[in-house]
């Protein structure tokens, strides 16, 4: 399932139309059955302590307090935690209350590679969040994200009411409230197991389970890259010359400030000039994007020269650059250069498979004790994570 596209289940149109633009749904176009269960939610919450906000309850737009459903329970070295309640869990669950689960990706690994699925393909960020309702209590009320979701239902029904915009592209940290939401929606949805829908940010929407049934289901939040994110890597760019560099003449007469305006301006004019400045941010956050690392114990010193051993990277927005005479990996934050013949190697595992070192071995034509140096490097750089079971 984590192979498919998130873009051609959404509709061969999604990229060009509706991203960042309008809300899509598409009915039954997912195999959700081995992507989270109701086993594997009783697993995270017994066998995690998930501190709130990470795991919290809410009802009717409020958040509940943790000591309706958790207990108190100190250490010997004096720290505290909340242990839950299965009891109380379900009897606020009965009341109405909606269970949310923050980074579920960072605690189940199959949604992990269904958001590093979404990553490849959009090239951004996606934290996975995990919500669970039984009554037709609304968890959170009507309100709008701060970035674009992608939903997936996993199980039982919910209804969604998306009742549009106020404020087109509204930020976290904005200068403007977008105001009341609109009373009238523009469209009433059912989400039923399989069903994607897509929301842009700023797009209000309400969610309840008011079905008669029971409702699971999982929100990637995708993170935003806008105007002002460039111009913060641009002015990083333009660290390399001196007139960014330069104290700003604040108490210098005007016709000197009025210069050193304009010199800034030319430099700035330079880089947005660029027609592949876009491109060129996107590589970079690419190559910065630092995934969801993974430690590679026992592997503490080197990478075994073990065929069975298989690796795969910790990052889905790894940038792989062919040269005359180098191969380019740029992934979690790293530069790797590499001779030609790496590319072989590379190419897989940039692509998110998990390949063992025998098969890289035979695919490039190298040694094993090459392949097991190169993927040495890569670990030592936080990039791949090697194991017998991943």
């Amino acid at each position: 399932m984590t192979r498919l596209s998130i873009a051609a289940c959404l509709g061969e149109d999604f990229l060009a139309r509706a991203l960042h633009r309008e809300h899509r749904h598409v009915s039954g176009v997912l195999d959700v059955a081995d992507l989270m269960t109701w086993f594997d939610l009783n697993q995270i919450l017994s066998a995690h302590r998930l501190e709130p906000p990470r795991m919290r309850l809410s009802r009717d737009g409020e958040t509940l307090l943790v000591g309706g459903y958790t207990a108190p329970v100190t250490t010997r070295r004096h720290t505290v935690w909340h242990r839950l309640h299965p009891a109380e869990l379900h009897a606020r669950l009965q009341e109405g209350a909606s269970l949310a689960l923050d980074s579920v990706d960072e605690l189940h690994p199959p949604l992990a590679r269904f958001c590093e699925a979404i990553e490849r393909e959009l090239r951004t960020r996606v934290q996975a969040n995990l919500y669970a309702s039984w009554t037709s209590t609304e968890g959170f009320g009507i309100h709008w994200d701060d970035h674009d979701t992608i939903i997936v239902q996993l199980d039982g029904a919910k209804r969604w009411r998306i009742y549009g915009t106020t404020r087109p592209y509204p930020l976290y940290r904005d200068i403007e409230d977008p105001g009341e939401a609109p009373t009238e929606p523009v469209a009433d949805l059912v989400l039923r197991p399989g069903d994607v829908l897509y929301v842009p940010r700023g797009v209000w929407h309400a969610v309840a389970a008011d079905q008669g049934t029971r409702s699971l289901h999982v929100t990637c939040g995708l993170q935003t890259h806008t105007a002002t994110d460039l111009m913060a890597w641009v002015s990083e760019q333009l660290l390399t010359h001196e007139d960014w560099r330069r104290d700003l003449p604040l108490l210098a007469t005007l016709d000197v400030q009025a210069d050193a305006a304009d010199g800034i301006r030319s430099r700035l004019a330079e880089l947005l000039d660029d027609p592949t400045l876009l491109a060129r941010y996107r590589t970079a956050m690419d190559g910065q994007a630092v995934g969801r690392m993974v430690p590679s114990l026992p592997h503490i010193d080197a990478v075994p020269a073990d065929g069975a051993l298989r690796v795969r990277l910790t990052t889905a927005r790894a940038v792989l650059d062919i040269g005359e005479d180098t191969v380019t990996l740029s992934a979690a934050g790293n530069t790797f250069e590499f001779a030609p013949e790496a590319e072989a190697v590379l190419r897989p595992l940039v692509d998110g498979r998990t390949v063992d070192l025998a098969a890289l071995a035979d695919i490039a034509g190298l040694a094993m004790d090459d392949v097991a140096g190169l993927v040495q490097e890569l670990v030592a750089g936080q990039a791949a994570t090697v194991g017998s079971l991943l």
